[in-house]
């Protein structure tokens, strides 16, 4: 079992073009509020980033963003969070994304979301830490993600215990109860 009083979320400071990603990025905000977990992220107000940010701390929540200082301005810094840390530089903002959260969710997002959700996964697989890693997969948004990491399984670039060991959910509390219930499992690499 997996304790969760933090969850680091990796998405974009864009909000897409559809308003079904900020409206269900919202509700996990709110839930994970609910449910007394925090959520850590990037530290900007604007796009996905500002909406799971305000939702979580609309509805009670603390809200921790690391940002740094070469992006306090383009991606507008939340002033409004519970905390906020200005760091030196991208290096040091992925390595306290990865210390302060117990678990780590990719939402819809762009190329930094996706470095920042295979860093993270490859810190798992390496043994740099025993959290787990999800992907919040509204809309369908990555089915073809997992289209491409299970034709990676099959050609034998990546051990299909790596693949199950990757949290996949589609609402707020389906993915609570999926990081909660995570167990790590040392396996052998195929």
């Amino acid at each position: 079992m997996t304790e969760l009083k933090r969850i680091t979320v990796f998405t974009g400071g864009a909000s897409g073009h559809d308003l079904t990603y900020q409206q269900e990025v919202r509700e996990l905000g709110a839930a994970l509020a609910r449910a007394g977990i925090g959520v850590v992220y990037g530290g900007g107000k604007v796009g996905l980033m500002g909406q799971i940010a305000d939702s979580a701390l609309e509805a009670g929540g603390e809200v921790t963003g690391v940002i740094p200082e070469v992006l306090v301005e383009r991606e507008v810094a939340h002033r409004g969070v519970t905390d906020l840390h200005v760091v030196p530089d991208m290096h040091v903002r992925k390595a306290r994304l990865g210390e302060l959260g117990d678990a780590f969710v990719a939402l819809p997002g762009g190329m930094g979301t996706l470095e920042e959700l295979f860093e993270v996964w490859t810190w798992q697989y390496l043994g740099i830490h025993s959290k787990p890693v999800a992907l919040y997969n509204t809309k369908g948004f990555w089915d073809p993600l997992l289209e491409m990491i299970d034709h990676q399984v099959s050609e034998g670039f990546i051990a299909a215990w790596r693949r199950d060991a990757l949290v996949i959910a589609e609402e707020p509390e389906e993915l609570i109860g999926k990081l909660r219930g995570w167990e790590i499992r040392h396996f052998e690499p195929a």
